[in-house]
């Protein structure tokens, strides 16, 4: 795995060791990236159920000012640190080592502009996730919610919690689905 553009291009990361973590392939990381290309630069961005910490790292190479990386393993929050500190931008980086749905209720306490979460597919994070996000004043309209989870997931329970599907990108096995609050 790799930075695919900006300020770090090309420098590999490392992943965590065992099947923990789903690391997102750079093919689907290059798509998601030149969808929201135009979010990036100057954005404070989180990358929740971080893993190796890729998408964040893509983040902060293409611009954004500010990194949170959420995970609550302790093998995958080294493999950030390895990161972070091997493509060097510690200095603009926030990790926390907690549950990620605590972390967007109690612990994002500035304005965040993109939210990308890959949690485990199938056990309901996604929607708690967003009753989460439904709670926290730092996340607003303008905030872009970015979920990873399987092609099958029905994000109808989106608008329960005041959040608007604005557009899926359906893969192979998997999708994104953008997320922005209904005003």
């Amino acid at each position: 795995m790799r930075v695919i553009a900006g300020s770090a291009r090309s420098l590999l990361l490392k992943t965590p060791a065992g099947d923990h973590t789903r690391p997102t392939t750079d093919r689907i990381k290059e798509t998601l990236f030149n969808v929201i290309q135009t979010e990036v630069p100057g954005a404070v961005f989180a990358d929740l159920f971080s893993g190796s910490g890729a998408i964040g790292i893509e983040a902060l190479s293409r611009g954004a000012k500010k990194a949170y990386f959420v995970e609550n393993d302790s093998a995958a929050i080294s493999c950030i640190e390895a990161n972070l500190k091997h493509t060097k931008m510690q200095d603009r980086s926030v990790v926390l080592k907690q549950d990620a749905i605590m972390a967007v209720e109690y612990s994002l306490r500035e304005a965040v502009d993109v939210i990308f979460a890959d949690p485990p597919y199938g056990l309901g994070q996604d929607e708690l996730l967003l009753q989460a996000a439904s709670r926290n004043r730092f996340i607003t309209k303008d905030t872009l919610i970015i979920m990873e989870e399987s092609k099958e997931r029905d994000f109808s329970f989106a608008a329960d919690h005041g959040f608007a599907v604005i557009k899926e990108k359906i893969y192979k096995t998997n999708k994104h689905v953008f997320l922005r609050r209904e005003s």
